[in-house]
């Protein structure tokens, strides 16, 4: 009896340590990825890491930041190109390419317990976003995941591509 109970808890310690562990072993893998391996590790950005290539700001997202990106997720994308009417190829060919994606970062990290209803954003773009809550909207795109923190800074996922007024 006495050496089920030590078998019984050397087991349960083990289970114990081993779901602590790899907590701490997800944590730490999160917050040692920059935006923009979090982005790719997700599997949802393809479309935005796509563009992100084609614009040049790969190694800009992978700098130092801090950054807060308003991440539209590819089913964004998809419906970005289904209203346009376009191809992702297409998409990816735009000279406003580069200023779309700008638009969707901001040059600090804003997590989401800083937001406040009507605030105004200032994006690497040089243009403002709108941040509205309840539900927490960036213009008219609601968040679907706030606060994906990386090495570097935050992704709030989105459901629309923002797109700034010329």
């Amino acid at each position: 009896m006495k050496r089920k109970w030590i078998v019984l808890s050397v087991l349960t310690l083990f289970i114990v340590s081993s779901f602590s562990l790899g907590a701490l072993a997800k944590d730490q893998s999160v917050t040692e990825k920059d935006i923009v391996d979090t982005a790719i590790d997700s599997g949802d950005f393809t479309t935005l890491v796509a563009a992100l290539e084609k614009a040049g700001l790969v190694e800009t997202l992978k700098g130092e930041g801090p950054f807060t990106v308003f991440a539209p997720n590819d089913e964004a994308f998809e419906a970005l190109l289904n209203e346009l009417d376009i191809t992702a190829e297409e998409l990816l060919a735009r000279e406003d390419l580069k200023d779309i994606l700008l638009y969707h970062v901001v040059e600090e990290k804003v997590m989401s317990e800083s937001l406040e209803d009507g605030m105004e954003v200032k994006t690497l773009s040089g243009k403002t976003v709108k941040i509205s809550l309840n539900p927490t909207q960036v213009n008219e795109s609601k968040v679907i995941l706030a606060d994906v923190e990386a090495s570097n800074g935050v992704i709030h996922v989105i459901d629309k591509v923002l797109i700034p007024e010329n």
